[in-house]
């Protein structure tokens, strides 16, 4: 008799620079999604990650350790950093062994926060692209910390940065602000923030930077970088703060339309109590769609409407 193939998974690729929160992400949303009734495996793949404040289900750090490699081959945090991603994609056999009896809960992995393994080194792809032989779609969401809206230079050099991860990684992707409930104490921003999340037009910010006597030696090298970010017309962000369940939904929101992902009825009626909950009694959902009509055009909804009928 054949044996049953597995059952489709999936999970975030939670990647970005260092610092922009991506370990409290993995414990903010591995909670929120508990209290959906979602069984949740956290996959710690940064061996430099010490100390983790969620329950990791698999540690890259019992196969190869960046304190080890650092001393055995004498390199720095970032050589010995991307030697540990080399390591692991060419041991992909013990990951795979790892994740086997996890198949049927939702994966959350906690990617290495070093900018190159997302923009051109080959060993994370190489990774993701291989869970996608083993049946698990993974949506990519890739954190930015709000703080750099606050200077238009470096937003500039966000944009950039962003677009290189979506284009590189090659996975559905979302963007996210992260820390928005500090936002207030980084500064006034120059424009709101939807001019930010949604990427609007970036000749404001040229002028902008107009203004500042360093970059306006600059300007038609910020041209030509606005250009190429408008040209590809790809990048957007959703504003996460972690401490909020609203937020949290919004952004789990995205992810399950990127990769796919259909929650049943009962997972619904614990987001409604959950949200419910956090509110007030009189918020309530007249209907499973009822989260979806707050966030979704209305091309969305017709989509997500027939998907339901289904």
């Amino acid at each position: 008799m054949a044996t049953a193939a597995p059952a489709t998974a999936f999970g975030q690729a939670v990647i970005g620079p260092p610092g922009s929160g991506k370990t409290t992400y993995c414990l903010g949303m591995s909670e929120f999604l508990r209290a959906l009734g979602r069984r949740v495996a956290v996959v710690n793949l940064d061996p430099a990650n010490e100390g983790l404040p969620y329950e990791c289900a698999v540690d890259v750090s019992e196969l190869v350790g960046l304190g080890d490699v650092m001393d055995a081959l004498r390199l720095g945090p970032n050589g010995g950093l991307l030697y540990c991603m080399e390591y692991l994609e060419a041991n992909l056999d013990w990951l795979r062994a790892k994740l086997h009896p996890l198949r049927g809960h939702y994966f959350l992995f906690d990617c290495p926060g070093q900018v190159e393994l997302c923009t051109h080194h080959g060993a994370l792809r190489s990774i993701f692209s291989q869970m996608a032989q083993w049946d698990l779609r993974l949506t990519a969401v890739h954190l930015v910390d709000s703080h750099y809206c606050t200077d238009p230079g470096k937003f500039i050099s966000v944009l950039c940065t962003s677009l290189a991860t979506m284009l590189h990684v090659e996975l559905p992707h979302i963007n996210l602000l992260s820390k928005m409930d500090l936002i207030e104490h980084y500064g006034k921003l120059a424009f709101n923030l939807d001019y930010y999340t949604e990427v609007l037009d970036l000749s404001y910010l040229l002028d902008h930077l107009a203004s500042d006597p360093f970059f306006s030696h600059y300007r038609q090298l910020n041209e030509k970088l606005v250009q190429l970010i408008e040209d590809y017309s790809l990048v957007s962000f959703i504003p996460l703060n972690i401490q909020d369940k609203d937020s949290i939904q919004r952004v789990l929101q995205a992810v399950d339309k990127a990769n796919g992902y259909c929650f049943g009825v009962q997972e619904q009626r614990s987001l409604e109590a959950m949200m419910s909950a956090a509110v007030g009694a009189d918020f309530h959902f007249s209907s499973t769609l009822g989260i979806q009509e707050r966030y979704l055009a209305p091309s969305d909804q017709s989509v997500e409407q027939e998907a339901m009928q289904l």
